[in-house]
């Protein structure tokens, strides 16, 4: 069972470092704000797993999605030019791919459990990793095309949970 909390600790540490590297990368305040609050997401898989190992534990449901989406509308707000590359927007399809294979690692996982404490805190985790599968989904869109996205009347490329 350790072989299985030990493995979720690495992904989530993982996603924290490659989150914290794509946020030194951009120049765009409003996209490096999300990108350490996805790292900052990761911090949390990270500890609760750590504490799951020897006791009972609850991972609080993130506000991601609601916090993103006013970054979002910040960066409207802000009049701030865009200028993506192409390859920022891979580095987010690598993100999204990562985000993908961790959902899928913790439904697998809470099939294979035995504790209901456990089997909660992994559908918990895959339900959060879809979260940011769906946030980085927007951002993709986002760099892809800026205009179009910004000046959506509607604004609502976020799911509300």
């Amino acid at each position: 069972m350790t072989n299985i909390f030990e493995y979720a600790m690495q992904m989530e540490k993982d996603g924290e470092d490659y989150y914290r590297r794509l946020a030194q990368k951009t120049g765009n305040n409003g996209m490096k704000t999300i990108l350490i609050m996805l790292a900052d997401e990761e911090v949390k898989h990270y500890n609760a797993l750590e504490k799951i190992k020897t006791q009972k534990t609850q991972i609080a449901e993130s506000e991601i999605l609601t916090d993103a989406k006013n970054v979002f509308v910040q960066i409207k707000e802000s009049g701030e030019s865009f200028d993506f590359d192409i390859k920022q927007t891979e580095l987010y399809k690598k993100a999204q791919d990562i985000e993908k294979k961790s959902r899928d690692f913790y439904k697998e996982k809470a099939n294979e459990v035995t504790e209901e404490y456990q089997k909660e805190l992994f559908l918990k985790l895959a339900d959060e990793e879809n979260k940011h599968y769906l946030l980085l989904d927007n951002i993709i869109d986002f760099v892809s095309r800026p205009e179009q996205w910004l000046e959506d009347a509607e604004f609502f490329h976020l799911e509300d949970y």
